[in-house]
């Protein structure tokens, strides 16, 4: 569903106005998060409806507006992305997984990937290579995995080895040389990386996103954000999620780290507009508004 233009679907129908997104999670018999996904005719009566459905099922339902992934899975490409720039760099799966699982995420990005099936994401990247300027550079790890056949669970190796009936992470005994071979063609010296480096590197991907993501409109505020990434993405509750958790830091802070990844990583870095101005101005997320973001 994150996939699709809604907006797209609307324009083809004599009734834009009746149509809406529902994006459910998976599992969706468990997950209880539900992006309702309002388009640019889609009426307040139809939306209301919508999140009464959502109510019914019993679902955190959160209106989302119409963009490539919404909020939830936007924002996650922007983590996977970084999750896989740190192999290159020098880490391993078990290292990037274990930082972020102290952190307190659910699971690590690797080990959900593998249990996702890494054909789901080349898929994806595929998509985006098409449609995103060139000089944004991807990693390379997931689409070696891909090519020798190392799809995760359902094959019974990609970043980690599994044994049958049980899915246990063991370690691929084929990842070194992948991981040694990725660096190498980039000119990447490997080295040792800090617990602290990869939870930035990831955790403040999804806040630079998510920024955007609010000044666009994609989010009506901040805490909606927070709502889809505590109920749907394995976020630590007691951090509050990943906007509120960039408050409590301090936004000046964050930003400070993002323009210094946005010098050494590059453009996927380049700091969002509207983090600059509530750090500048000593705000906050949780007290932006829109109708006051000017």
């Amino acid at each position: 569903t994150s996939s699709l233009d809604l907006n797209a679907i609307a324009a083809f129908t004599r009734r834009p106005e009746d149509v809406v997104g529902l994006h459910f999670f998976s599992p969706a018999n468990v997950m209880r998060l539900l992006e309702v996904v309002r388009g640019a005719r889609t009426s307040h009566e139809v939306l209301a409806s919508a999140m009464a459905i959502g109510r019914k099922l019993k679902k955190v339902a959160v209106v989302v507006g119409v963009c490539d992934g919404f909020v939830g899975n936007r924002m996650l490409f922007q983590y996977g992305r970084e999750a896989e720039f740190l192999l290159e760099e020098g880490a391993t799966p078990q290292q990037v997984d274990a930082a972020l699982r102290n952190f307190g995420m659910a699971m690590g990005p690797f080990a959900v990937r593998d249990l996702a099936g890494l054909d789901i994401g080349q898929a994806i990247r595929k998509r985006q290579r098409a449609i995103l300027p060139a000089h944004l550079e991807f990693p390379t790890v997931a689409d070696r995995l891909c090519a020798a056949g190392m799809l995760g669970q359902k094959t019974g190796i990609g970043y980690y080895r599994y044994e049958p009936g049980n899915r246990t992470p063991l370690e691929n005994p084929e990842l070194a040389s992948m991981l040694a071979a990725a660096s190498r063609e980039k000119g990447i010296e490997r080295r040792e990386l800090e617990e602290r480096y990869i939870v930035e590197r990831t955790i403040y991907s999804l806040v630079n996103e998510g920024a955007k993501i609010l000044e666009e409109g994609i989010a009506q505020r901040s805490s909606d954000i927070d709502l889809i990434y505590l109920n749907g993405y394995g976020f630590p509750a007691w951090r509050g999620g990943p906007m509120f958790y960039a408050d409590s830091v301090g936004l000046d802070k964050v930003l400070a780290t993002i323009r210094e990844l946005h010098a050494r990583c590059g453009e996927w870095w380049k700091p969002a507009p509207l983090l600059e101005k509530l750090a500048a101005e000593g705000r906050t997320f949780s007290g932006w508004q829109p109708d006051r973001a000017g």
